[in-house]
């Protein structure tokens, strides 16, 4: 997991000119497991899995465990934004409107119903084109 360990660094390789908001799909399996902080810095909880837009396959949403032992779940965060920092990922959003996010039981599935709450929590807007939009990596 060496790219984790550049602050300050974007998801994905770094283009001359260029920052890139996303990490590169075959290292999606590295990040989980990592803590997941907010804009100040607070400890959101650890990585569990990313969600790519079906449309672009580009990662989208990640899913966030939360909760105390024993009462665990997973929230949903999206990933536009997120940046790398020191062992951690800092997301857009406050650790209280994460922690207020859709969520799912660990060994749980999103439904297609449910998808576009989990936009909407986030005013991401979510497209009408009646297929799924988020898949699991």
């Amino acid at each position: 997991m060496s790219g984790l360990r550049l602050p300050g660094r974007r998801f994905g390789g770094v283009r001359p000119g260029k920052q890139n908001t996303m990490f590169p799909a075959e290292n999606l399996r590295d990040w989980r497991g990592e803590k997941v902080i907010d804009p100040d810095g607070s400890k959101i909880g650890e990585l569990e899995a990313v969600y790519v837009d079906t449309g672009t396959d580009q990662p989208s949403f990640a899913t966030v465990k939360v909760g105390f032992v024993g009462r665990h779940r997973l929230v949903f965060v999206p990933l536009d934004g997120a940046t790398v920092t020191p062992g951690a990922v800092r997301v857009r959003y406050d650790k209280k409107l994460v922690s207020e996010a859709p969520s799912i039981d660990l060994d749980g599935e999103l439904a297609a119903t449910d998808e576009p709450g989990v936009f909407a929590h986030y005013n991401v807007p979510y497209p009408s084109t009646g297929e799924r939009r988020l898949a699991r990596r």
